[in-house]
């Protein structure tokens, strides 16, 4: 279930009119979704003002025909309203509910007050989309969870910046969905360096590269809430997004801004709903859609917490690493060959040939430079305890793999392993083999074995 057809049912949920299987799921959502719990919260005491307004007025002469005459005149302008805004849709349903019925006089004071909102269309509303723009010019810390529809665990980040807006420190946390191959992950940034935890494969790397540095800043830019604003207004600008944007008169409520994205637009067919905070104006929650066959699909939401709350230093260091990960250090020392004047085939089939070499000569420090950085102990671990390697047999004509932007580098070495000698052929299709991400001109082993 999300967001919009949760909301869709809080009201019956609230009257406990949901079948078993509804009032569960609607449950399941409000657990991992805080707008939801709020938007319950703020119903909830919707419900309870109305019920007391009704007690008090109950003798009062107002007649049931005028709040008959209030919804007849409304209803053609209530079906006009999209479905995405809450504030409207909310009133829909209440008058439909059974709170109405118990609290007429009430009912009719607040539906008063929504058909001056929607008759007086002239009427600008007070938020505008600077406000949060100029809000977030004092963001220092930011707390983000990206959900994507489908899966249970969000993308979660961490993330600090210096005063002038530039991103100083973060930390990304990356379920297994995300990259299947790698598996879930820890990144921490912090002074252009990477720290990297494969958690399933147990190996930390350390990373200086501009290019995972790149990757990191479009990761914390893509859910960074000041940059999605600014974009919207600046595509607003260009005529690329039509913006719409309803303020509730309640102020415990949140302000809500729906983006539709044109065909004159990079995105299409996109839909953006996002929920800003009345007294902050800083965004709490920003909802996908796209459009598919007519209609709009739920894609995922990003939630924002603890603004401007201080992060411990601590979340910046990855210090539950345990003592038995392989480490690969690649800023502290020089890894993989010089390509030189090598073509790419080239300097790929020099890597595996001398990575074999080593291995024949036992030298495992050179090997492990040559595979990414892994220390001399664990090759020896690797590839030295219970065998020997003897002779490369063969080393064949490398090939593109576009998965990973790398060569594949098919090879054959002869070893002896228990007192037999065998071929071996460490992958059906041959090493994996490219550039080191921080040295430029060096190639190393990435995998294969």
């Amino acid at each position: 279930m999300n967001c919009v057809e949760c909301k869709e049912l809080l009201v019956a949920y609230v009257e406990d009119l949901l079948a078993k299987s509804q009032k569960q799921a609607v449950e399941s959502h409000l657990n991992t979704c805080p707008p939801c719990r709020v938007e319950l919260t703020q119903l909830i005491a919707l419900r309870e003002r109305l019920a007391a307004n009704g007690k008090a007025l109950a003798q009062s002469d107002i007649e049931d025909k005028v709040l008959s005459r209030i919804v007849q005149e409304q209803s053609s302008k209530l079906r006009e309203v999209s479905k995405f805004n809450k504030q409207i849709q909310l009133w829909r349903i209440i008058m439909k509910s059974r709170i109405t019925q118990l609290a007429t006089a009430a009912a009719v004071i607040l539906i008063a007050a929504l058909a001056i909102t929607f008759l007086e269309q002239s009427v600008t509303p007070a938020y505008a989309i600077e406000q949060t723009i100029e809000a977030n010019h004092s963001v220092r810390y930011l707390h983000i969870k990206d959900f994507k529809a489908g899966e249970d665990e969000p993308k979660e980040f961490w993330v600090e910046f210096y005063e002038d807006g530039q991103l100083k420190n973060a930390r990304l946390h990356m379920p297994a969905w995300d990259s299947p191959h790698d598996g879930p992950k820890e990144i921490v940034w912090k002074e252009n360096i990477a720290e990297v935890w494969l958690k399933e494969k147990n190996v930390f790397a350390t990373i200086r590269d501009k290019n995972v540095a790149a990757r990191v800043l479009k990761f914390v830019e893509k859910c960074d809430p000041r940059l999605a604003v600014e974009r919207l207004q600046e595509q607003q600008q260009q005529g690329k997004v039509q913006i719409e944007i309803d303020e509730p008169s309640n102020k415990a409520e949140s302000i809500v801004v729906t983006a539709a994205y044109l065909a004159e637009s990079s995105t299409p067919g996109r839909r953006e709903i996002l929920f800003v905070d009345q007294a902050t104006k800083l965004v709490t929650a920003i909802e996908f859609y796209q459009l598919k066959e007519g209609k709009y699909e739920y894609v995922g939401v990003m939630e924002f917490y603890d603004y401007n709350q201080p992060i411990d230093g601590k979340m910046f260091a990855l210090d539950q690493v345990p003592a038995d990960a392989l480490r690969l250090d690649q800023v502290t020392q020089e890894i993989g060959l010089a390509q030189g004047d090598l073509s790419d085939n080239e300097i790929a089939v020099k890597v595996v040939r001398e990575f074999f070499d080593a291995l024949i000569a036992k030298d495992y420090g050179k090997a492990g430079r040559l595979y990414q950085g892994i220390p001399a102990e664990k090759m020896q671990e690797f590839f030295g305890e219970g065998g020997s390697f003897l002779r490369i047999i063969s080393i064949g004509e490398p090939r593109p793999e576009p998965q990973f932007g790398k060569l594949r580098v098919p090879c054959m070495v002869e070893i002896e392993k228990d007192g037999e000698i065998i071929q071996w052929q460490p992958h059906p299709e041959g090493l994996l083999v490219g550039p080191v991400n921080n040295q430029p001109g060096r190639w190393t082993i990435f995998g294969g074995i």
